[in-house]
């Protein structure tokens, strides 16, 4: 089954772009597109796409409010990548904290669009993770508090999770973890499980964001 994309951007010709370079690939299906955050939950409901590519900044209803509405009320909801111009934009930050999944600037190229949006549907990879680094860097601090040292103590993480978490923070996929610990991906894969499980992260963004707030890892 094709991975179904729902686009929301209110620039018709970025939205036209997305289509056309995602279409053009035979694994990926644009299902619908909307001009604002506003028509997000309507049409996730309707329409089920597994990846929503949402601008961050839109006139009535922003992508960090239409993230957070979307995983608020929708069952199951789908992936969230976040399409934005400047990769140091604070709303970025915002809409990662907010529970997106990744984030695509506008002027990568098709190659790098595919890429995000197939690795935001399997879930595996965090994207770009040097500039989440810098993001957490310049914005993380400010939300940094006692609330997440708390999240991380009451986790107890086990060493080989807090190592597993470590190696999560500097955008390693799963396979690139199990070569560095010299264990199968399937123990990875457990391991990741129970990261994100303990700390209450919807995926790996969530799990990483918590990371750099909590003090756990320092950002640069």
């Amino acid at each position: 089954m094709p991975v179904s994309v729902l686009l929301v951007d209110d620039e018709p010709l970025v939205r036209a772009g997305l289509r056309a370079v995602l279409e053009a690939q035979p694994d990926l299906r644009v299902v619908g597109e909307a001009a604002d955050g506003a028509a997000v939950i309507p049409l996730v409901r309707e329409l089920r796409p597994d990846v929503v590519a949402m601008d961050v900044r839109m006139p009535l209803l922003d992508g960090i409010e239409a993230t957070r509405a979307v995983l608020r009320t929708v069952q199951n909801p789908p992936k969230i990548l976040v399409v934005t111009t400047f990769e140091n934009d604070e709303y970025v930050y915002e809409a990662l904290r907010a529970g997106a999944d990744g984030f695509l600037l506008k002027r990568a190229r098709p190659a790098e669009i595919v890429n995000a949006v197939r690795l935001v549907a399997e879930g595996e990879s965090l994207l770009f993770p040097a500039a989440v680094r810098r993001l957490a860097g310049e914005h993380g601090g400010r939300h940094g508090n006692a609330e997440a040292r708390a999240v991380l103590d009451r986790a107890a993480l086990t060493e080989r999770e807090a190592e597993v978490l470590g190696l999560m923070t500097r955008g390693l996929s799963n396979a690139e973890i199990a070569a560095r610990l010299v264990v199968g991906t399937e123990t990875v894969k457990s391991h990741v499980s129970a990261v994100l499980g303990k700390l209450g992260a919807r995926d790996r963004t969530q799990a990483v964001i918590l990371a750099y707030e909590s003090g756990f890892v320092a950002p640069g």
